[in-house]
């Protein structure tokens, strides 16, 4: 089937007789609607004449169809009105709809707050100064973008299956957090032996707190964030992935009670519950407190008796145990010979001095350094051994143990042969026997002293543990070390590189933050890193700050935005010729249609030049009535 521009006629100057009365009682017998579609399009596209000439010509019904210049300029016309219409519906979405649309799902999101909350302000006398931090992960669950997953960088949309950290309450998709789990657990237990395997249960961490979690709390199914509900319906008037029942779970420190909120992300507030208690000293009398800040002062001295017991606690009444006496005195050493100013909380102390005194053997001197108690006996007193420990003489303290003039017989350092020498005092020699020694990797043996430890020079082929890089040790044993080098990878953010060492699987996700900033930088969300290229730039409640480009002192309000402002609508409030105040809206930026010279080809052309451009208009005549 031909084109529809093409139906009008087969060529230039090829018209057959007939041809354009039928396309024309063919177009006056459409409907309107249909005739503003083919018709005009038919019409802008019958045959075109050699641009010198741009008026139509009526020709007789029995001849040939002529070109028709005049044409191809309507459908320049049709084309940039239809242009210039879409322009300006999406500049007035973007500059009128978009905010009431903000302000109305703000309102929704400020309604579901309050409802979420309101269980817990009923227990506080409306006192919400306690739920900031858990505001802000209910923020971040309501704005688009705010909520990624770290595995695999993408936002968290509202009816994705998630799984959410008790340790950070990090939100992660859940075939992310699995595939996570199951490769950490593939990589700690890949080095263990068929026997060791499966006889200890390793655990996995989360990837950005790393808290560790058993391989049996490996998540497997798609909870609430209370745990009570599986799979939570997408409820427009809740929480993102909430089942919006009461929260109850226990409070951290646990108190006894349970977290009044509904169903929500992020830490649970402080308890708010009133319980009667007294101070820490026990002094003051009991009044009522909030369960989360039941611990409190009197500020009264604590009057405790210290572990001196000589002094007592000055402290304000205080938690826990009292602090070590800070008062300073005169003590003596363990010993008694010295004196000296030290802490009353540490009286017992040692000086550097020997002993020296006299043992019961009447022949020697108490060697040890200041000490408590009696010195003991001579310890050359009783029997002694000799050198090599196999004869025991009895002789008194003034002499020394003879040799025995045996063998030796100790075991070398080497822990194979023995020292072949008589008994004798001081340390045995190296071994020096000449034994058939293998290598550490095992491949070559040679004889030599058995002191000498014995590398070849043959490097290790096997693959380290990274599965990448050989070990290329001189003579290893097999038991490979890990790699030294570097991973180096580019992470999932695009615009780092792995620090770690080299492993195995994936990399850990980018710890780093990026701030997304409005226009006039006052508002500032943080998104991990990589997501900054495709975060919507925050809604900023600050007013535009740029000055006017009209002749207006100041520009309409409008909230901070990108892109060129909206089209000032103010009066123009120029003075006419006659005096009077010009009533239009502002057209210093007016836009005015673009004429020029260049025709189309056709419906498929493109337009190589904008459509209107933005210009100032003259003011109207002044149409204020006068009387003559």
């Amino acid at each position: 089937m031909e084109a529809q521009w093409r139906q009008g006629g087969r060529g230039r100057g090829r018209g057959r007789p007939g041809d354009e009365l039928a396309a024309r009682s063919g177009a006056a017998a459409r409907p309107p609607a249909a005739r503003g579609r083919g018709g005009a399009r038919a019409a802008a596209a019958g045959p075109i004449g050699d641009g010198a000439s741009r008026e139509c010509r009526v020709l007789p019904p029995t001849r040939a169809a002529g070109p028709r210049a005049g044409e191809p300029a309507k459908f320049d016309e049709i084309k940039k009105a239809n242009q210039a219409a879409a322009k300006k519906l999406v500049e007035d979405q973007l500059s009128s709809s978009s905010e009431d649309d903000d302000e109305d799902a703000e309102a929704k999101q400020g309604k579901i707050l309050d409802k979420t909350f309101t269980i817990y302000t009923s227990q506080t006398d409306g006192d919400a100064s306690e739920l900031e931090r858990t505001k802000q992960y209910m923020n971040e669950a309501f704005q688009s973008g705010a909520m990624t997953c770290l595995i695999c960088i993408a936002s968290v949309k509202r009816n994705q299956a998630v799984w959410s950290c008790c340790g950070c309450f990090c939100i992660f998709h859940l075939v992310c957090i699995q595939k996570w789990a199951k490769d950490s657990l593939f990589l700690v237990s890949s080095p263990l032996t068929d026997d060791d395997f499966g006889k200890k249960d390793y655990p996995w961490p989360c990837p950005k707190c790393r808290f560790e979690y058993k391989r049996s709390e490996t998540p497997s199914r798609y909870y609430c964030y209370c745990g009570k509900v599986e799979n939570p319906a997408v409820d427009a008037w809740l929480v993102p992935h909430s089942c919006g029942q009461i929260c109850e779970r226990e409070f951290k420190p646990s108190c006894g009670h349970k977290c009044l909120l509904l169903c929500h992300p992020g830490p649970c507030p402080p308890c708010p519950k009133m319980v009667t208690t007294t101070c820490h000293c026990k002094k003051a009398k009991a009044v009522p407190r909030r369960c989360s800040a039941k611990e409190w002062s009197c500020r009264l001295p604590c009057g405790r008796t210290l572990l001196c017991g000589q002094h007592v606690c000055e402290n304000p009444c205080h938690a826990g145990d009292c602090q070590p006496c800070p008062r300073v005195s005169k003590q003596r050493c363990i010993c008694g010979r010295q004196t000296a100013e030290r802490l009353c909380a540490s009286p017992q102390w040692q000086c550097d001095q020997v002993c020296g005194k006299c043992l019961p053997c009447g022949n020697h001197t108490c060697e040890q350094v200041c000490h408590a108690g009696p010195c003991g006996d001579c310890p050359r007193s009783g029997k002694r051994s000799c050198p090599c420990g196999k004869t025991k003489f009895t002789l008194p303290c003034t002499e020394d143990v003879p040799t025995c003039g045996d063998s030796c017989d100790k075991v070398l350092e080497c822990g194979i042969h023995k020292c072949s020498q008589r008994c004798h005092r001081g340390p045995c020699e190296i071994c020096r026997q000449e034994v058939e020694k293998q290598c550490r990797c095992g491949k070559h043996t040679k004889r030599m002293p058995c002191h000498k430890p014995y590398l070849c020079e043959t490097k290790c082929t096997k693959i380290r543990d990274c599965q990448k890089h050989q070990c290329r040790r001189k003579c290893c044993s097999g038991n490979c070390p890990p790699c030294d080098q570097v991973c180096g990878r580019t992470l999932g953010c695009r615009n780092h590189k792995c620090p770690s060492g080299c492993h195995r699987g994936s990399c850990n996700p980018c710890p780093e933050t990026v701030d997304v900033k409005c226009n006039c930088g006052k508002t500032v969300i943080k998104v991990p890193c990589g997501r900054e290229r495709t975060i919507k730039p925050p809604k900023c409640k600050q007013l535009c700050s740029r000055p006017p480009t009209c002749h207006h002192p100041t520009q309409e309000k409008h909230h901070c935005h990108f892109g060129r402002c909206p089209p000032c609508r103010q009066p123009c409030q120029k003075t006419l010729t006659c005096g009077h105040l010009c009533p239009v809206s502002c057209h210093d930026e007016a836009l005015v249609k673009q004429t020029g010279s260049h025709q189309s080809a056709g419906p498929w052309e493109q337009p190589s030049e904008p459509a209107f451009i933005q210009t100032a208009l003259p003011c109207p005549p002044c149409e204020v009535p006068i009387p003559v």
